[in-house]
């Protein structure tokens, strides 16, 4: 029996006041509607909606995920945007 790969998403959002926020996900869709429409979203944008999904590169597990994530959060504003409009 083949096991399914399961493909990890890292992602920024803008929410509505300018602030990036960033997370991982398996569904980008799924995450940005939860992020805009219920309780699953993530705290800091509960009342910063809506959010727009600004960017997002795929990886190849949860653990490449997560570090990616923490890299990025780790950047300044400024270098956020920077890979917002390189792109993935």
């Amino acid at each position: 029996m083949e096991s399914k790969q399961i493909e990890w998403w890292v992602y920024l959002v803008i929410c509505s006041d300018g602030s990036l926020y960033t997370g991982i996900t398996t569904n980008v869709e799924r995450r940005i509607s939860e992020h805009n429409t219920s309780k699953k979203g993530a705290k800091y944008t509960r009342n910063k909606r809506p959010v727009r999904l600004v960017y997002s590169e795929a990886q190849s597990d949860r653990s490449t995920a997560s570090k990616r994530e923490y890299f990025i959060k780790k950047l300044s504003r400024e270098e956020k945007l920077k890979l917002i409009k390189k792109g993935p």
